[in-house]
């Protein structure tokens, strides 16, 4: 069988669980940094909030230009392991040991020195972890050409990463009870739980990767200029349709992300249980994946990405209610079972999206005979940054102006201020998001024929 008639048969399970188990490390690590290290950073280390800020700031600005740059350089990179391969090895050290930097400032250092620490580990945690995921989601892209196949792939990594976030939340625990006891128990807690999670994010890469067999044919199928790569991304019209819908989808789950702690601890009134409404959405989100694979061969994979759109919406759109229910009580069920149906909602979209973003792939090569997974899935890593980025200064601008004050109780004009940001903005643009992707005209038919095309080329 030839190389390319093998890309579009059935993934093997060993394939699909290799691919998706560096995802649970991954996951873990991006949610304990972004729930954790500033709370850590101003409470133990006591770097003043503003700096944190700055530090994150400019990490996000950093990812603006490294996401293309490790995206277009793994489309050239010509090795006997792979494109892709050649990059997920390289990540392996730096992300073990920058994991662990950034829970492990020295305590001897001064503020400044602290100061120094934290934002060349925290830069450098989004840098390597740049040079693994672009490459590790293009990769999922090549290991199949079949319309369903990629769901699959993409279905087990969303839920593996998913997963990982579960556990993170379950450290958040450890480390709340660690600083009953002092900083001293905190740094300990944090530097055991950074050393183990380096150590199984390790194991998983070196496992995975001799079982993720590269396409030698892709190799060299690229421009020498990387402008025009990324123009050819922009000039493909079904990638053009996702790049709005994307950053469209993205600002309206960014607000999502951003105020649910404000929501649980200003609207609700029960701060205390916030991890267990984010672990309402986390589970069903990686338990739904194998509901949502038997679902897209029946309805298609654009309708069915398109449900969820409509799903994700509604489900957060009756957050607006929260303020109008008269009990604590009340307020927990509506959460909690909202919550719980926009994490089925987000279960469909981490299989389905990338899955489509891997067929838009295989059009462009269509058009240029290139294959550049790299500039694809950089360019919407950077859409998806940008959103969460406008996001961020929306909600600082929203609560600012309606009046918020920290640590007090809300005025019912800052409450419908941040439900309004959290249930009706992410309602709108999900619904709008879904109205645009009704155009989406590449679907399993249009894609087959793409295929045989294709393939009659390399044949």
């Amino acid at each position: 069988m030839s190389t390319a008639a093998a890309a579009t048969g059935r993934v093997r399970w060993p394939v699909v669980l290799a691919y998706g188990a560096p995802g649970v490390g991954a996951g873990y690590m991006y949610l304990l940094v972004n729930l954790y290290v500033m709370k850590f950073s101003t409470d133990v280390l006591l770097i003043a909030p503003a700096v944190m800020g700055i530090i994150f700031s400019v990490s996000r600005v950093w990812d603006a230009i490294s996401d293309p740059v490790v995206g277009y350089l793994s489309d050239r990179t010509k090795s006997r392991f792979g494109r892709r391969r050649t990059w997920i090895l390289a990540s392996v050290v730096p992300i073990a040991a920058v994991f662990v930097m950034v829970f492990a400032p020295p305590e001897a250092l001064g503020n400044a020195g602290r100061i120094a620490w934290m934002a060349t580990a925290i830069i450098g945690f989004y840098s390597v972890m740049t040079v693994f995921l672009v490459p590790h989601l293009s990769l999922g892209a090549e290991l199949s050409e079949d319309y369903h196949e990629r769901s699959r792939l993409f279905g087990m990594r969303h839920a593996a990463f998913t997963i990982g976030s579960i556990l993170a939340l379950a450290s958040m625990q450890a480390l709340i009870l660690a600083e009953q006891e002092g900083e001293a128990a905190v740094r300990e807690t944090t530097f055991a739980l950074a050393l183990l999670a380096s150590a199984v994010m390790t194991a998983a890469l070196l496992c995975s990767v001799p079982a993720l067999k590269e396409r030698p044919d892709f190799q060299g199928r690229v421009t020498e200029n990387p402008f025009r790569a990324f123009a050819d991304v922009w000039r493909n019209v079904h990638a053009r349709l996702l790049i709005v819908v994307t950053f469209i989808e993205n600002i309206g789950s960014a607000a999502i992300g951003v105020l649910t702690l404000y929501v649980m601890q200003y609207v609700v009134g029960a701060p205390w249980w916030s991890p267990l409404v984010i672990l309402s959405y986390m589970f069903p989100s990686a338990a739904s994946v194998p509901i949502w694979l038997p679902l897209s061969r029946r309805f298609g994979k654009v309708r069915l990405w398109m449900f969820s759109m409509v799903l994700t919406g509604l489900s957060f759109g009756g957050m607006f209610v929260l303020p109008f229910l008269d009990t604590v009580e009340l307020r927990l069920v509506t959460i909690f079972v909202l919550a719980f149906f926009a994490g089925l909602a987000a279960g469909a979209g981490g299989t389905i999206g990338p899955s489509v973003q891997g067929d838009v792939i295989d059009y462009d090569e269509h058009l240029t005979g290139e294959r550049k997974e790299g500039s694809y899935f950089a360019t919407w890593n950077f859409v998806y940054k940008s959103a969460m980025g406008v996001m961020l200064a929306l909600t600082g601008f929203v609560l600012q102006a309606s009046g918020f004050v920290p640590n007090q109780e809300q005025t019912m004009t800052v409450q419908l201020a941040m439900v309004s940001l959290y249930g009706l903005f992410p309602l709108v643009c999900y619904a709008v998001g879904a109205a645009l992707f009704s155009r989406f005209k590449l679907d399993e038919q249009a894609h087959a024929e793409i295929r045989a095309q294709l393939d009659l080329k390399t044949a």
